[in-house]
């Protein structure tokens, strides 16, 4: 078992030990027998399971008198971390399924009417429907504001064109949250969001996209889609904001689940280097293996704490954490990266053999060095950051 004893660390208090507790219990024996070779069955399933044990309550508020069906007032950003990184260390694809089930619902959570709220975030936290962030598109990745998705109104209506790329859960999901632009003003100023179900005439899938840690994603096509003012969230010209606001809320859990890929790889590297036999002694006698593992325990513990201060910040301060998210992310992303690839070294051939555990590990976190902002992004946040402090 991984090393818990960061929950004494003072930015948690009795209910994020607890959450801990209950969710690694739940993990040994809820995650032992996933069939990963249908990823998009895998994944339903994932949800529905998530769902029916409460743990997706996390991902959205509770709403007046419980009726969007979270299980806090607010999102809280502690309880998230501590569930992708507790998910992430058990199995890639669950943390998966519930990062989507909170991102892909966020826009709604913090900007959507109280009709919208109502219709879909407790289906969201049952895990009886699939969630959606629909952002990116072939040439408006990093740089969203050059997107060319539009959503032009007519009478109660607003008609989408455009085309969506790298949608995770494209293909699965029951609905998702489109941003497009609507020409308010130029740039980012002119993009609204939506919410479309995926069932909308005009939405297709034109292709699914394999990566090499098989998770759901898709390209998306929509041709003369119409979908219902209402379904608007917060006020036109608005969805850049939106979208930004939600990705600050969900880039330290990207860091969390950073950790928990980095965490088992750390166990899995301890136990081989304890029973590998080389030169007449164990791996763990050589100095150069101390020294390693040594390395690798000293960036987990660096990384974990930039993350749980970011969260902690936005629970506790209730203060904007932009700068503080994106130190997390980037950090924990790339240590984990280099903790997992020593660990894969420590195992020699037997760590690039498909299906072991180390080699899964460095498939899993390739992509969190890009999704939800590349590292080369988060230097630009943190670097405009400082500036504007002067």
């Amino acid at each position: 078992m991984s090393d818990m004893s960061w929950l004494d660390w003072p930015f948690f208090d009795a209910r994020h030990q607890q959450l801990a507790s209950g969710l690694e219990s739940w993990c040994r024996e809820g995650l032992q027998d996933i069939d990963h070779a249908d990823t998009d069955a895998a994944c339903r399933g994932l949800v529905a399971q998530l769902g029916q044990a409460g743990w997706l309550r996390f991902a959205v508020p509770q709403g007046p008198e419980g009726a969007w069906g979270g299980r806090w007032p607010e999102i809280d950003s502690r309880s998230l971390c501590i569930l992708r990184e507790t998910l992430a260390r058990h199995d890639g694809l669950a943390d998966f399924a519930f990062a989507m089930q909170g991102l892909g619902s966020g826009a709604i959570s913090l900007a959507g009417s109280e009709a919208l709220r109502r219709r879909y975030l407790p289906e969201v936290a049952t895990g009886r429907a699939i969630a959606a962030f629909a952002l990116s598109e072939p040439e408006a990745g990093s740089d969203v504001a050059a997107m060319s998705c539009s959503a032009v109104q007519e009478g109660e209506d607003y008609i989408l064109n455009g085309e969506k790329t790298w949608i995770s859960n494209g293909g699965i999901a029951d609905f998702y949250c489109v941003f497009a632009r609507t020409g308010e003003a130029p740039g980012a100023r002119g993009i609204s969001a939506f919410v479309v179900d995926a069932d909308a005439p005009g939405l297709n899938i034109s292709g699914r996209i394999d990566v090499i840690a098989p998770h759901p994603l898709a390209t998306l096509r929509f041709e003369d889609c119409h979908v219902k003012a209402g379904n608007r969230l917060g006020a036109a010209g608005q969805g850049f904001k939106i979208a930004m606001m939600t990705l600050d809320i969900f880039r330290a859990s990207v860091a969390a689940a950073a950790l928990g890929f980095a965490r088992r790889a750390l166990d899995e590297a301890v136990a081989r280097a304890k029973s590998r036999r080389m030169f007449g002694q164990a791996l763990a006698d050589l100095q150069l293996t101390q020294a390693a593992l040594g390395d690798m325990a000293c960036e987990i513990d660096a990384a974990a704490l930039l993350t749980y201060r970011a969260a902690w910040l936005r629970d506790v301060k209730g203060v904007r954490t932009t700068r503080e998210a994106a130190m997390a992310k980037m950090a924990a992303t790339e240590s984990a990266q280099r903790v997992i690839d020593r660990a894969v070294q420590m195992f020699g051939g037997a760590g690039v053999v498909s299906g072991a555990p180390v080699e899964k590990l460095y498939r899993e976190i390739r992509a969190l060095r890009i999704y939800e902002g590349a590292t080369e992004v988060q230097k630009l946040i943190i670097a405009r950051e400082l500036l504007k402090g002067g």
